[in-house]
């Protein structure tokens, strides 16, 4: 890739994670005014990063644009019935949610059994790959169809599960960009204060957004995923870098810096991504798409 499509798809990435922090803080229209612009700067990446499009897709499902959002899929051939690749698996779990979706505003027959059928298949092909990040994301969603379907102890179960996995590791926006359903899951799971998991839930709780209604200047505090501001193109080179197994002296001697430098740069990063250590700083970094 030349400079030209460096920088473009350096532009693209910065679209793509604003318009994700846009769609936290619930400014779903500047999102899809980001995402449209990420996709005048489309460059074609061969690793299985989520499509702009797909990401527009989710929008539109949170907006009970499901129309649109079908249309789409139907474009792409989507179907709970698709043979599974991890290349498609966001795509995948973008259709559950659409179907989850319908089913609260129309009860489309057949709906959430589709769904989570398709979650079985997914999580089953995740857990034998190791994706543990996949598996976290697939029982969440196997918690919300369950929810909608009136169906609160598996809903719990499935709850439970994904937060026994994501606690280790600090999730905190898988959960919170699933809404309020997520939240209330959340909260009936938090009331257990005898619980292992019950200081978890109630970090996760903190940091969802409170209804407008009862604090129009809420803002989501304590997200270990919030951007103070953009991170630079030196700095995106130095986060690649970071994802490798590379030592930091070998960091600064590929980069040609002093250690010092390199120092600068990762302390600089890890302020702007809210995170102390360079494997949260990768964790929070795939979360918002910038590699």
């Amino acid at each position: 890739m030349g400079e030209r499509g460096a920088t473009t798809g350096w532009t693209q990435r910065l679209c793509v994670a604003q318009a994700r922090l846009k769609e936290l803080y619930g400014d779903l229209a500047g999102a899809l005014v980001l995402l449209n612009e990420a996709e005048h700067q489309y460059v074609r990446n061969p690793l299985p990063d989520p499509s702009v499009a797909a990401l527009k897709a989710r929008i539109w499902v949170r907006q009970g644009r499901l129309n649109e959002a079908f249309a789409w899929m139907r474009e792409q051939n989507l179907s709970p019935d698709d043979e599974l690749s991890f290349m498609r698996e966001f795509d995948h779990f973008t259709l559950v949610r659409a179907l989850i979706a319908r089913h609260k505003t129309d009860r489309a027959p057949g709906d959430l059994q589709a769904a989570l059928s398709l979650l079985a298949r997914l999580l089953q092909a995740a857990e034998t790959g190791g994706r543990n990040g996949s598996v976290i994301e697939i029982l969440i969603l196997e918690s919300l169809a369950h929810q909608a379907q009136g169906d609160q102890p598996r809903a719990l179960a499935s709850l439970e599960r994904a937060l026994s996995l994501a606690e280790p590791e600090g999730y905190v926006r898988i959960f919170v960009d699933k809404g309020e359903a997520m939240r209330l899951l959340i909260e009936i799971q938090s009331r257990n204060r005898d619980h292992p998991l019950s200081s978890y839930a109630d970090k996760l709780l903190s940091a969802f957004a409170q209804p407008a209604a009862t604090n129009p200047k809420s803002k989501i505090k304590n997200l270990e995923s919030e951007i103070v501001e953009p991170l630079s193109e030196r700095e995106l080179e130095v986060l690649k870098l970071l994802r490798s197994e590379l030592s930091g002296p070998e960091i600064a001697e590929q980069l040609i810096v002093s250690l010092n430098t390199l120092r600068s740069h990762t302390k600089s990063i890890f302020n702007k991504l809210g995170v102390n250590n360079r494997r949260a700083a990768v964790r929070r970094a795939k979360e918002l798409h910038l590699f």
